[in-house]
């Protein structure tokens, strides 16, 4: 039931948040829609997003709540899911039983941190929507004379007397506020991966040998995994504390 229950999640993930946000389409709409309404709010002058923008980053918004929802239901699946096959594992008799358990075990731990990152990754996106938007500006065709202009805007931060537009301080205080997003993220994700370490050695030094191959093996994955989520915390708080130049790098092709 669990194996067939990720099997739907996981097929919902990619089909059903397009359907549940509404509104587009598809991506083509969805990206045609966007650099029309960033061309026509970046050249208002205004600070707040325009009722086309505004609709393009609702959308987004939502978009990336129901993957978030998803992919969050889906690791607990796997999780559990996991916890059955190891455990059995760890009974079975046989060789080619092991070996298919253990084959299954591996794929499903494999599926739970694809699964971690997704979530991840798509909470950062409903936290700064419009942020997250902002690679469909940049790939492919581009609004005319428009991202020109953000560069230069980007290359010359702050304008002379501290003025910069307000369409560009927008742009980088989400840019900001997205950077931030995955900092607190991975910060949380890192402490709660450090405990469930500490408490798998912790068992490991008490169980039966028959038992300590997996744990000590999903105790150097979660601490690995911590020290990665420290990096992303540690890189994306510097991103965050001075965004212009890592905006501007994304503008430019080279971040």
């Amino acid at each position: 039931m669990l194996a067939v229950l990720a099997v739907a999640l996981a097929a919902a993930f990619v089909a059903a948040p397009r359907m549940l946000a509404g509104d587009f389409a598809g991506s083509r709409d969805l990206v045609e829609a966007l650099r029309e309404s960033f061309t026509g709010y970046w050249s208002s002058g205004d600070r707040d997003l325009s009722p086309d923008l505004e609709r393009v980053v609702d959308y987004w918004f939502r978009y990336h709540l129901a993957k978030a929802a998803i992919a969050a239901v889906l690791l607990v699946v796997l999780v559990a899911l996991g916890t059955l096959v190891w455990k059995a594992f760890l009974k079975a008799d046989g060789r080619g039983k092991r070996a298919a358990l253990a084959s299954a075990g591996v794929l499903v731990t494999m599926l739970a941190v694809s699964s971690l990152l997704a979530t991840m990754a798509n909470i950062q996106g409903a936290a700064a929507p419009y942020a997250s938007l902002l690679p469909m500006l940049t790939a492919g065709a581009e609004p005319t004379g428009t991202l020109d202009q953000v560069r230069q805007q980007l290359a010359g931060y702050p304008g002379a007397g501290g003025h910069t537009p307000p369409a560009l301080e927008v742009m980088i205080s989400d840019f900001a506020r997205y950077h931030v997003a995955m900092a607190v993220i991975a910060a949380i994700v890192a402490a709660f991966l450090i405990a469930v370490s500490t408490m798998l050695w912790i068992r490991f030094a008490r169980t039966e040998p028959s038992a300590k191959r997996v744990l000590g093996s999903f105790g150097v994955l979660s601490a690995l995994l911590s020290l990665a989520m420290i990096v992303i915390a540690v890189a994306n708080t510097a991103t965050a504390a001075d965004p212009a130049p890592a905006l501007l790098a994304f503008f430019e092709g080279s971040w």
